[in-house]
């Protein structure tokens, strides 16, 4: 844990040193929260926060690659990577740390948005419990998607590619559940489909969304999560 820290402390306070990190946080907290009212969030009369958790796999395309494409390209970059590697670390350590630096900003970037669940309850009685586990699922999706992103930034020194690279894996990942692909899956064989849709990141998460934390949906983040940054430390090892 010792070992942890400084890095973590380092990756995660490096996100307010620059305005970028402040302008990501502003953009991501307008768009969500910009997205849900102007969608009919009023409109429907019902006390909850179906319409903001619809939206926020789709923002996450671009936040979550755009939070995560430096971790490593930049270090790959500059050179800093060999300077990392003498110190008393492990890969292993440096992979978690700042992956646990970049899901804490991304956390903060969901607490923002918390003043909507805030006015919900001011205006209704929503199910609490529904909205802290959609809040749960967004953090379990987003760490999902930050593992790829993390494993893309490490392939590569140039930050715009693993932007690309990210954004172009986690869209293949979120429309696996969407009624698009839902309809071509229905032609395949029972067994097939079944497979298809346990690896659709959208159906995990609307599950999880509708109140449910069922144990499927979250070994599934889980394990993606683990699995993506396992191959991140494989490759920076090699």
């Amino acid at each position: 844990m010792n070992t942890l820290l400084p890095i973590l402390k380092k990756e995660f306070l490096g996100y307010f040193r620059s305005p970028v990190g402040y302008v990501i946080l502003a953009v991501f907290h307008l768009l969500a929260v910009g997205l849900a009212f102007f969608s009919g969030y009023y409109r429907s009369n019902q006390a909850s926060l179906d319409i903001f958790f619809s939206f926020v796999p789709w923002i996450f395309l671009f936040f979550i690659p755009a939070t995560g494409m430096r971790l490593w390209a930049e270090e790959n970059r500059s050179g800093s990577i060999e300077l990392l590697m003498t110190l008393p670390i492990s890969i292993s350590s440096a992979v978690i740390a700042k992956f646990l630096a970049a899901w804490g900003f991304i956390g903060i970037a969901l607490g923002l948005t918390f003043s909507l669940a805030i006015t919900t309850g001011y205006l209704g009685d929503p199910d609490w419990g529904k909205i802290i586990s959609g809040y749960f699922a967004c953090l379990l999706i987003a760490g999902s998607f930050l593992s790829i992103s993390s494993l893309c930034s490490a392939m590569t020194k140039n930050q715009v590619i693993a932007f690309v690279i990210s954004v172009l894996i986690c869209f293949f990942a979120t429309v696996l559940g969407s009624q698009f692909l839902a309809s071509l899956v229905n032609k395949l064989p029972t067994a097939i489909a079944n497979v298809v849709s346990n690896f659709s990141y959208l159906i995990h998460f609307q599950t999880m969304t509708r109140g449910l934390i069922e144990l499927a949906a979250l070994s599934f983040f889980l394990t993606t999560t683990a699995a993506f940054l396992a191959i991140n430390i494989i490759i920076l090892k090699r």
